[in-house]
């Protein structure tokens, strides 16, 4: 192994106690091949503990915790008891290969597509439509969800914690980022609330933290053994008015207060710079890895490809790097960086790679139709 590359394997302890062997996480992709019911079906499992060799973590695609919160087709669901069995094969999958294993939890709110909720009721902070064309389905404009209805979906989450828990799973990751639920009561865009889950930045904050709250006093009173919570977040919008770097600070400053495993900064971009609301001009992973250093550990993500780009990233000081697309295309990414075979990472993918690659249907089918998503090779 490259020198430069040996501070990605190297071993981190979370505050939870759960150990990591090292600093790559495989980052949480939507597969949309669940079974019919939304139960983890044997083509996810395969996909999974493929990839499950060389990381020290895998963050699943985001589980939906409440059944009007789906968001994709062919989405697992954590929102019942009735699928504790498949998770738990999953996290099996996973485990048995040597990484821990991570299951995101989920709302989708106006993100989710009517034909995919009960009755086609879908919720959110407050009335306000998604863009026309953001889903994969038909979006509608949402029903503002009521103050009950609200501690009931704070308690859905909570809920979903036990059944990771039960699943065997060795953490949650809760997805408070890419305008799905939490992030849309975040928001000064989809939440325009006059109650107390509303109006002022405190205000808005009040539903992810009682959700923190809740995961954490789930894994408190169920979990045996070490069970890590992370959290993940998108820190600006391109709204106006929308989340400005300033009120990202104020977010990360009270989710560093939470005691939580790790901050999952999520970006296309690992370098890009912020759009507005601070001075600074450095890129927005080292604004906020400065902002909560020796407070909670920081996961970056976003076009990061080959080994010297995780190293360089890593650098920067966060502690965790996400390798998300990379990892479809080379399974074997991290331990041919390890054995110092980083010269053989494949970075395109062929038409006839799907077997090879262990691929479900599904997901293989929207990579081949979405032009641009992955490097495709003739």
């Amino acid at each position: 192994m490259k020198p430069d590359y040996e501070p990605l394997f190297e071993d981190l302890t979370l505050r939870s106690g759960v150990r990591l062997k090292n600093r790559l996480a495989m980052a949480p992709m939507t597969t949309m091949s669940a079974n019919p019911d939304d139960s983890v079906s044997d083509a996810e499992i395969r996909y999974y503990s493929r990839r499950s060799g060389g990381v020290g973590m895998v963050i699943t695609a985001c589980a939906y915790v409440s059944s009007n919160g789906k968001g994709f087709p062919g989405e697992i669901s954590v929102h019942d008891d009735t699928y504790i069995p498949g998770l738990k094969r999953l996290a099996a999958a996973i485990k048995e290969k040597g990484a821990k294993a991570v299951l995101q939890i989920f709302h989708g709110g106006r993100m989710s597509p009517a034909e995919f909720v009960p009755d086609g009721d879908v919720v959110s902070a407050s009335e306000v439509p998604p863009a026309q064309g953001v889903g994969l389905g038909t979006m509608k404009s949402p029903r503002p969800l009521a103050n009950e209805e609200i501690e009931g979906v704070i308690r859905e989450f909570g809920e979903a914690t036990r059944r990771a828990v039960e699943a065997g799973f060795d953490g949650v990751e809760i997805h408070g980022a890419n305008g799905y639920l939490l992030q849309q009561f975040f928001s000064p865009y989809t939440n325009r609330r006059e109650d107390r889950w509303g109006g002022s930045v405190e205000n808005r904050l009040r539903f992810p933290l009682a959700i923190v709250d809740e995961v954490k006093r789930t894994v408190q009173a169920h979990a045996g053994a070490p069970f890590l919570v992370g959290y993940r977040f998108s820190p600006e919008e391109p709204e106006t008015p929308g989340i400005t770097m300033a009120e990202t600070f104020v977010l990360i400053d009270a989710l560093a207060d939470k005691g939580l495993d790790y901050l999952h900064v999520s970006l296309n971009d690992f370098w890009a710079a912020p759009r507005r609301g601070t001075e600074d001009t450095r890129s927005r992973m080292e604004i906020i890895q400065d902002r909560v250093v020796a407070k909670v550990p920081v996961m970056g993500v976003g076009a990061i490809r080959t080994p010297d780009e995780a190293a360089k990233a890593l650098r920067t000081g966060v502690s965790l790097i996400a390798i998300g697309r990379e990892l479809v295309v080379d399974p074997d990414w991290a331990e041919k960086t390890m054995e110092g075979r980083e010269a053989e990472i494949a970075t395109t993918l062929t038409k006839d790679d799907q077997q090879k690659l262990v691929v479900p249907d599904p997901l293989w089918q929207t990579i081949l139709h979405v032009p641009g998503w992955f490097p495709l090779a003739e």
